[in-house]
């Protein structure tokens, strides 16, 4: 085997170095890179093996990276008198790795992208155990200006995985545009929804309250009907009770004065009498019955309580009114007793 060539200077190597290249080619996606002053390469041990699908970047490190192929960030920066990069990704204590490291995690990859990277690495291997040495192939057209760095062509295998990952991320981009433009119609299809489902409940809402108001209405219409109708039927009654027919008694609905007049026919009206009558006459006429207790009545005339019962006891017994049982307050109730 021949001996190996000299190992170029480091601005030799920085012009001749693609790495970066064949580094997409593997992973698939641009790895954030620091290049120092020597040419050398480190690169976020994270981000690598996040690209090259290790689910543990600390195990993958320790079973693929050797000791001297990582370092944490400060150190690296610090022996190049560097200050560490801004921004809350690039810590201190960020492991990075250097090309030799990097070689070593792609080479451990199962994923089938990093096949072109692995065949290539094979190949300066066997080209450097055959030959001593590797060099990229130079390319066709050459730079003609003197102190120029002169261009080398890439590995043809590498170079088409490259276009071929391009266009996939290409490919993924646009589906993710496509993607994020039908998220943003898809909200504000789902906005448009909500509002009108909003429009909705308040109009719904409205009309809840229209139709308990109506209800409402309805109801006290109903009640202001029952009480017709009872006022009507006790009429009747009292039609019936004393011999008229419905039909004479609609002829003849009683008035105050009516009322008072047939009182004075029926009895000799003394002057307590007359003024228990002239009090109860128009209630009994307007409302068609009497719940009032005897104070009230008491009190409306100036008379007491147990001379107001004795006036219309007086009528009850000459069939002026009759007795209607009791209200819920415990008054009594009286109605017209019409001859």
């Amino acid at each position: 085997m021949s001996e190996p060539s000299k190992r170029p200077d480091s601005s030799e190597r920085h012009e001749a170095i693609d790495i970066s290249d064949f580094v997409y080619a593997a992973t698939g996606a641009r790895v954030r890179r620091l290049t120092m002053p020597d040419g050398s390469h480190w690169f976020p041990a994270v981000d690598v093996c996040k690209e090259l699908g290790y689910t543990t970047p600390r195990k993958a490190l320790t079973d693929h990276v050797p000791q001297g192929n990582r370092e944490s960030l400060e150190t690296v920066t610090g022996s190049h008198c560097l200050s560490i990069p801004a921004g809350r990704e690039w810590r201190r204590d960020l492991q990075l790795i250097d090309l030799q490291g990097l070689i070593l995690l792609v080479q451990a990859c199962t994923k089938p992208a990093c096949a072109p990277f692995k065949q290539w690495v094979a190949e300066v291997i066997e080209t450097i155990q055959r030959e001593g040495s590797y060099t990229l192939e130079k390319a066709e057209v050459q730079p003609t200006e003197p102190g120029a760095p002169i261009a080398y062509a890439m590995p043809e295998q590498v170079a088409e995985a490259i276009v071929r990952l391009e266009a996939h991320n290409l490919q993924l981009d646009e589906e993710l545009a496509n993607g994020q433009r039908k998220s943003i119609e898809l909200q504000q299809q789902t906005l448009v929804l909500q509002q009108e489902r909003l429009v909705l409940l308040q109009e719904t809402v409205t009309l809840q309250r229209e139709m308990l108001a109506t209800q409402k209405a309805t109801l006290a219409v109903q009640q202001a009907m029952v009480r017709a109708l009872e006022r009507i039927a006790d009429r009747l009654d009292a039609l019936v009770m004393d011999g008229r027919t419905p039909g004479e008694h609609v002829k003849a609905l009683p008035t105050t004065a009516s009322v008072l007049a047939d009182w004075r026919q029926r009895l000799s009206v003394t002057a307590d009498v007359w003024t228990v009558a002239v009090v109860i006459a128009p209630v009994l006429v307007e409302k068609g019955e009497l719940r009032e207790p005897l104070e009230s009545i008491a009190a409306r005339t100036g008379l007491s309580v147990h001379r107001v019962n004795e006036c219309l006891r007086l009528l009850r017994k000459h069939a002026c009114i009759r007795s209607r049982g009791g209200a819920e307050d415990g008054a009594p109730v009286y109605v017209l007793n019409q001859a």
